[in-house]
């Protein structure tokens, strides 16, 4: 009798996933290095400093000086959760964002994607999209059956690029922290380990030299792709 209305599909063989590792996880585009203070806190410092909007979102920030900066990214980095990662342009050399893994879960097969801070320069380039594709693909190339993307459901630009990079909206969960003093319902977004070979299609079609013409525009969006893989969409967008 097959008893999974019941109690739920079987996962024959689940072996937890490993915990992100000390490595870089290298692109053609960028360089995801885990994130160093002596290594990386200056540059980012600069690169943040052009926008302080950059902040209002998260729990920490803005920073008024490169040494608050330094000493912040000191605290933070080598942890095991959140586990850091500093965005290196390879066109350029330059850290233009940060990213981290986050409540990484291996008995669960789950883990987040959060802490994500791009500053101007990087924001809306292929090199930003590959940089979050290769965390994806990491992810699950690792074993772990679902990758989280949870955002201040105010954040409507966050809600949008999770929901660009094909994580499917899941709901709303009300009154869920209190962030500088306001409160935060935070929107939850989440692919699946079924859905990552189409949406691994997806992100390959968009950063192929072909899907951008001699300017550099985009011919085929994101969005428009994964679209026909995500589960459900934000009925906010």
């Amino acid at each position: 009798m097959d008893d999974t209305g019941r109690f739920g599909a079987p996962v024959p063989n689940f072996v937890p996933p490993p915990r992100p590792g000390p490595g870089a996880l290298e692109g053609h585009l960028v360089r995801l290095e885990r994130l160093d203070a002596d290594l990386h806190a200056a540059d980012l410092h600069r690169a943040f400093a052009e926008d302080d909007r950059l902040w209002n979102y998260l729990p920490y920030g803005p920073f008024t000086s490169a040494a608050r900066y330094h000493r912040w990214v000191k605290d933070m980095a080598g942890g095991p959760d959140p586990v850091f990662y500093a965005l290196r342009s390879r066109a350029t050399g330059h850290c233009g964002g940060v990213a981290s893994f986050l409540r990484i879960t291996p008995e669960a097969g789950s883990i987040e994607m959060g802490h994500i801070c791009i500053a101007p320069q990087m924001q809306r380039s292929p090199a930003a999209t590959e940089a979050l594709y290769l965390m994806v693909a990491w992810a699950f190339g690792a074993g772990y059956r679902r990758c989280e993307w949870k955002c201040n459901a105010c954040n409507l630009p966050s809600r949008r690029a999770g929901q660009r990079l094909g994580f499917s909206y899941e709901g709303i969960f009300r009154q869920a922290a209190v962030i500088k003093g306001r409160n935060r319902d935070t929107a939850w977004f989440a692919c699946i380990d079924a859905e990552w070979p189409a949406l691994k299609e997806c992100f390959e079609t968009w950063l192929s030299p072909a899907n951008f013409d001699a300017a550099g525009q985009q011919k085929e969006r994101l969005s428009d792709l994964t679209r026909l893989v995500r589960a459900a969409s934000d009925p906010a967008l």
